[in-house]
């Protein structure tokens, strides 16, 4: 066999071997979905509705906001019940979970909603300091936990969303602890995972452009939607859509 005849024989073999490998691997068809600070996990109804028509199984995180190390064993309590690969997605806070969370051995990629995505030695809090968000509504408790003034909170987390649901999720707002938001990050899955991301270009609570910023270093898949912070409420099917993209490893 000649030199050349040889290379091309290899060349089948090892093609053939990748689109076996390709057909081998399991489809995604597990999603986690993970709230962040001031809401709980009823937030994502409207894309778990979407994704299950789909033929997703969806299962929604209710962590505590405590500290983040209980916030990542909530998730990865979660996380560990799955059947298969499964695309993990974190809004607000919750991107500061799924940073460490995502190392989960079933996760395939990483969803950022209007999402921190910290680095190596990075926390909620230095990120929000970095580039602060146009909200001041933040507000401390007398045993170290942070919530919004309800005054504002429509106008600042949930602006395109009706006076009446911004009500409701406002008087119950999970408020987030203030050692979960100063915690660091030490291992950011994102460095070994595909990620997308969706950046609220409204967003008074994570300043816009810190989206732009972290998702483009980390080589993130950004989409943008026009919305509040509470973008996974008002355009569900956006945020559904970058997620499906996410399972399929779609661009």
């Amino acid at each position: 066999m000649t030199r050349l005849s040889l290379r091309l024989v290899i060349g089948a073999l090892l093609g053939a071997a990748t689109v076996s490998q390709a057909q081998a691997a399991p489809p995604v068809r597990n999603v986690v979905l993970v709230h962040g600070a001031f809401a709980d996990g009823s937030g994502w109804n409207a894309v778990a509705q979407i994704l299950e028509r789909d033929g997703y199984r969806v299962t929604i995180v209710q962590q505590p906001e405590t500290s983040l190390e209980e916030d990542i064993a909530a998730t990865n309590r979660v996380l560990d019940m799955q059947d298969g690969p499964t695309v993990l997605v974190g809004h607000s806070y919750g991107g500061v979970i799924i940073t460490e969370a995502g190392n989960n051995a079933h996760v395939s990629a990483l969803v950022y909603v209007a999402a921190f995505q910290p680095d190596s030695g990075e926390s909620l809090a230095s990120l929000g300091e970095s580039m602060p968000p146009a909200s001041t509504a933040v507000t401390p408790t007398a045993d170290g936990f942070l919530f919004i003034a309800p005054a504002a909170f429509r106008a600042d987390f949930a602006a395109d969303l009706s006076a009446d649901v911004a009500a409701r999720m406002s008087r119950s707002q999970v408020p987030l602890s203030i050692r979960a938001a100063s915690a660091k990050v030490t291992t950011p899955a994102w460095k070994r995972r595909p990620s997308y991301a969706v950046i609220a270009t409204q967003d008074r609570s994570l300043n816009p452009d810190l989206q732009r910023q972290m998702y483009k270093r980390s080589g993130t898949i950004a989409t943008e939607v026009a919305a509040s912070h509470a973008v996974y409420i008002s355009q569900p099917a956006a945020v559904a859509a970058v997620i499906e993209k996410a399972a399929t490893r779609g661009e």
